[in-house]
């Protein structure tokens, strides 16, 4: 790694992601300046948009990477090959990051003793109850199998590089089964795999999207048809009207 290497990599997938990306770059923007004795890049992997992600991620000075198989796992590892950091967090489109969130990250990354994790879901950002129930219920599983939610994850560039990167083969999950191999790896090298209690943000964009029932039908079968596009078409459509004040 050379001298002018940036500290960390902030690698963004998104796909048609126009309506929430220039809020989500902002606050990304906002967190790195609270620590300007760190160096930070932002990457953004143009998953094959067809509206104006890439301009967006211009404009706000990202680095955009081109991905043309729309598949998550392909642009988490597209824009990890690019990055020149030794940290690696990866973040959703739709999703805010804090300075609190980013320095407790490097702060832990830093110490040696932490390989990579990620953290819990914020539910103010929905008044609906079965909604939060569903956020409540992620937030147990993530705490008791300290698994990381795909809209934040945070570890070693080396970690990613020895695990061989996320599972190509699955169109979702592939953050599931990375934090098991992550937890595999930090474990024989002495290390710990955490998920933190700073919660984050995000649009919950798919429950304005989609009915609670398909939301659930999804989100149960999800890990049986992972490799199997067609049925994971939830995780890929979007909504071409939908805004973030909405």
């Amino acid at each position: 790694m050379s001298i002018s290497s940036p500290d960390y990599s902030i690698v963004m997938p998104a796909y048609n992601e126009a309506a929430y990306l220039g809020r989500t770059l902002k606050a990304a923007k906002d967190a790195q300046n609270h620590f300007p004795d760190r160096t930070g890049e932002i990457i953004v992997v143009d998953n094959n948009s067809t509206d104006q992600t890439a301009d967006i991620a211009k404009s706000f000075g990202a680095t955009v990477i081109f991905e043309p198989v729309n598949q998550i796992s392909k642009a988490r590892n597209r824009g990890a090959k690019a990055a020149k950091g030794k940290y690696l967090i990866f973040l959703d489109a739709d999703s805010i990051l804090s300075g609190q969130l980013l320095g407790k990250t490097l702060e832990l990354l830093d110490s040696g003793k932490i390989a990579g994790g990620g953290t819990l879901l914020d539910d103010s950002g929905t008044k609906i109850f079965k909604i939060k129930l569903l956020i409540w219920f992620w937030n147990f599983i993530s705490r008791f199998r300290n698994l990381a939610a795909g809209l934040y994850l945070f570890c070693l560039r080396q970690t990613w590089q020895d695990i061989g990167g996320f599972d190509e083969t699955v169109y979702i999950a592939e953050e599931l089964i990375f934090s098991k191999h992550l937890k595999t790896w930090a474990k024989k090298h002495n290390m710990k795999f955490c998920i933190l209690d700073i919660r984050i943000q995000t649009s919950w964009r798919k429950y304005k999207w989609f009915s609670y029932k398909t939301i659930v039908f999804s989100l149960v079968l999800g890990w049986f048809f992972k490799k199997n596009k067609d049925k994971c078409r939830l995780w890929y459509e979007r909504s071409i009207v939908q805004k973030p004040n909405q």
